[in-house]
């Protein structure tokens, strides 16, 4: 006697599947959703045999080769957008496809910023795209998807901006994250899984294998300034296993912690910079934001009327990291490596040097990204005087 499918839920996705008539069904990240959509499934048995241009399944198909064949960053990366994108469109064949279920998908989250709209655009049509390198389709039907340009964002700090973002960083073991970051200019996904094991202390540098690193086409290298290797020899001590760099409650830092704890830096610059202006908010917009907050809590599991006093203070802290995070510029462990770059290229650091000291496999990376450099009139003036023989 057959099995009756059942679905089961797949962690390293973060959804529910379910196999009918030997083929996967993606059901979506949450368990209500997935049941109600496999009962639909089985409700129909004459739609179970899924038609193998299925366009979840060649998702399904797109993300078990990058999770083999890239990053674990990469493959999250893809993961979060095509999902959103299978929980849109669940039935949807390539036949039926079009450039414009793509758009309005995009369009349908108003608060996404170019960049962020650019990469869900990218997320889908590269899958299609692997998938006619691979064989599954003779062609993409979003080969004409127009795909914006992304935001450049002109991120470099100057010494003393720095300095003033030490000053505000009250957490040490972050602070020792963000001196070696702009000590090396090396990737975040560098720092945040660095061990003891990839520390070559005679030449003052991590080495990550080639199967370990950005593209996996040769080994990566990143050299230590003697601040930086003095952090990671003291890190090394503290943690002979696992990741060097770790929260104060001793675990990995994460992309998201990370970026939360920028946020709290943003919110810590910006507030000071209200403080010194002697800013007051305004009481209309702190009525106008508790109309829209909720008016309830959950403790302990028990339901409970928010007070109007709890609704003002949660209304005022709301408004005043709003008005904070427009006061201060929000710095990123990446902001930091292209500070590096940038301060490289300015103390007259050639191109190929930089590029090979940031691990970059083309070096026109460098022209493309740190354009920003063309309208520094000074550093240029002082290029310019070099190439006539002046003395640096």
């Amino acid at each position: 006697m057959a099995r009756r499918p059942k679905p089961w839920y797949r962690e390293a996705r973060g959804a529910w599947f379910v196999t009918l008539g030997g083929v996967q069904h993606n059901l979506g990240p949450e368990k209500k959703d997935a049941f109600d959509r496999f009962y639909e499934l089985m409700r129909q048995p004459h739609q179970v045999k899924v038609d193998s241009r299925s366009i979840v399944a060649l998702i399904d198909a797109f993300l078990d080769w990058v999770q083999k064949h890239r990053s674990p960053d990469t493959y999250e990366w893809y993961r979060y957008r095509l999902q959103r994108f299978v929980e849109k469109h669940p039935t949807l064949t390539v036949t039926e496809l079009k450039p414009f279920h793509v758009q309005k998908w995009v369009d349908s989250y108003p608060k996404l910023s170019v960049t962020s709209r650019r990469n869900y655009l990218r997320s889908i049509k590269r899958c299609l795209e692997w998938a006619v390198r691979q064989g599954y389709l003779d062609r993409s039907p979003l080969a004409g998807l127009e795909v914006p340009a992304g935001e450049h964002k002109e991120v470099a700090l100057t010494e003393l901006e720095f300095e003033k973002l030490l000053t505000n960083c009250v957490d040490p073991n972050l602070r020792d994250l963000i001196v070696v970051t702009w000590e090396t200019g090396c990737r975040p996904q560098e720092s945040l899984r660095v061990e003891s094991h990839h520390v070559d202390v005679v030449n003052q540098r991590w080495v990550f294998r080639t199967k370990e690193s950005k593209g996996k086409r040769a080994p990566r290298i990143v050299y230590l300034t003697d601040k930086a290797m003095e952090i990671t020899k003291r890190l090394m001590q503290e943690h002979p296993r696992g990741t060097l760099f770790r929260n104060s409650n001793g675990k990995a830092w994460t992309t998201e912690a990370v970026n939360c704890a920028f946020d709290r830096i943003q919110f810590r610059m910006g507030k000071q910079v209200l403080r010194e202006s002697e800013f007051v908010l305004d009481e209309s917009e702190v009525a106008a934001k508790i109309a829209t907050l909720c008016p309830t809590k959950t403790s302990r599991g028990v339901v409970l009327k928010k007070t109007p006093a709890e609704l003002r203070e949660e209304a005022r802290a709301k408004l005043l990291n709003k008005k904070a995070a427009e006061k201060a510029p929000r710095y990123s462990l990446y902001a930091l490596r292209h500070s590096w770059a940038t301060k490289a290229l300015k103390s007259g650091l050639d191109g190929l040097t930089v590029a090979i000291l940031m691990g970059h496999s083309d070096p026109s990376t460098l022209a493309r990204v740190y354009q920003h450099l063309s309208h520094d009139p000074q550093h240029l003036l002082k290029q310019a005087q070099r190439a006539n023989g002046a003395p640096q």
